[in-house]
Order: structure tokens, then sequence, then C-alpha cells
């Protein structure tokens, strides 16, 4: 048996923060492996991004192209593209692994700005994501992103509710086949950098892993839910979450998805 692979395509945080950093950290923590294609670099720190230069797109797609042809890629997660054509280039990549595999599982953290309001990629964010809306198994924005992008009609979407108020933090799934759940997560202090990266890609690991999108929702959630809870500092501002392997920080118990307490 092969540890299952998850292809990655997002940005380098250069604070380890999040980005490439954040999702291979998680993936570790399901049991998964992630091949890593970054798509931008950054210069930035756990609080702000001060500038984003895409990498070159002919150099993405060779870097692409050599995973595909030697790993079984079981999922694919996706953070920033960097630019457009990056974006289509991925696209590209999505259509060669489609054909092999129409059911191959892709996550996508459709992230339209930091959580400062600083742009995270050339142009128009929201453009330069359209050649990959469609092809998203499972989105998963804030409420602000769900808000500019609308509905999307055969994806599974977990809206995030980290942007609201209140002392819960409540996730709306909205499936592709009209199913829908919620679940609130109590509303930790402080803020964290990379939470979002965390949580797709989490999920991304857990349909690897073969688990059905309702069930790697929830574990998915779980797991970022105790990495925040575990978050540590490595200066003023954001936290970093604690991304431990998934049995050391959910052992044989996850948080009720309404109380927050744990239950077998």
């Amino acid at each position: 048996m092969t540890t299952p692979c998850v292809l990655v395509f997002a940005g380098l945080d250069p604070s380890g923060g999040a980005g490439i950093a954040a999702d291979i950290g998680a993936i570790a923590a399901q049991g998964a492996h992630a091949l890593p294609v970054v798509t931008a670099l950054t210069v930035q720190d756990n609080n702000r991004v001060h500038e984003v230069v895409p990498v070159n797109t002919a150099l993405l797609a060779r870097q692409a192209a050599v995973l595909v042809e030697r790993f079984a890629v079981k999922a694919v997660k996706i953070g920033i593209p960097g630019s457009r054509a990056n974006a289509e280039a991925i696209a590209a990549v999505l259509a060669l692994l489609r054909a092999r595999d129409p059911a191959l599982p892709v996550v996508l953290d459709p992230v339209l700005a930091s959580g400062h309001g600083d742009l995270l990629g050339h142009g128009d964010a929201l453009h330069a994501l359209a050649p990959l809306l469609a092809l998203a198994t499972v989105l998963v924005p804030n409420l602000p992103e769900a808000g500019r992008i609308g509905p999307l009609p055969g994806a599974h979407v977990l809206v995030t509710g980290g942007h609201g108020a209140g002392d819960a933090v409540r996730n709306d799934w909205h499936g592709a086949g009209g199913e829908a759940r919620s679940w609130s997560w109590p509303r930790l202090a402080g803020q964290f950098h990379g939470s979002g990266c965390t949580l797709a890609a989490a999920i991304a690991a857990r349909l690897a892993r073969g688990d059905g999108v309702e069930q790697a929702l929830e574990r998915a959630q779980a797991y970022c839910h105790a990495a925040l809870a575990q978050s540590f500092a490595i200066g003023p501002g954001q936290r970093i979450p604690r991304r431990q392997p998934a049995f050391e920080t959910i052992p044989f118990e996850t948080p009720h998805p309404t109380t927050g307490a744990m239950q077998p």
C-alpha cells in the first residue's frame, strides 16, 4: 500500500503559517502526503501580505506534469493561483487528471484577499480564479468570499463563519445534491494565520483517504478547531495553528458540532 497523495497548488508564505507550509502540515496530519507546487512567492509575515509574485506559468506546468506522471494523485487542493495564466495552467492539469479519474476530488480555497484585505495576486482575484471554480468538488469560502462568488451548481460549498459575530462559529454546508448541514464551533479568542488553508487542506486529505464528503468536512473541521485551540505565537499578532497529527490532537474523540464538548 502507498500513502495517498494530494497535489497542492498554493503560494509560499515565508512566515510558515499559511499557504504551502500550512497545507503540507495539515495533509500530513491526516495521514496523507502533499505534492506541493508553488504558485506564487510572497513577501509577508503573520499579519500582512506586502507583495505577491506569481511563479512562471510554464515552470508551474512542468512541475505538475512530472508529479502527475509519477504519482497516483488521490485529491487536489488549490489555494491562490497567483495569476489568471496560472489558474488556466492548473485547470489543464485538472483536465488531464479527470480524464484518468472523473471522480477525482478537487478542493478549492477561494482566497480573494488576506484577512487584512491585502491582495494575493495580480489583477482581480475573482477573475483569476474563474477557470477553477467550475472544476471544484468542494469550495471552502468564508462569508465575504461566498457573497462575491455566488452559488455554484454541482459543487459542495462549505461556507465558514469566522467573519461572523457571536460566541460560536457556524459553518454551513450546501451539498451538490441538495444536502444541507451546519456545524457550530466555540469561537476562540484571538486571530489565526492560515486557518482557511488548514481546513481546506485537511478536507482534501480526508477525501484522498476515502472519506465521503460529509465525513471529510466533519473530520477536517474538528481537526482545524483543535489546531486553532492549540495555536502558538511566533510574534505579535495572529497565532499559528498547531498542525499536529490528527491522532494526537483528536485521539478517539471529536468536538460535538453544537456544544464543542468532546464525544466519541
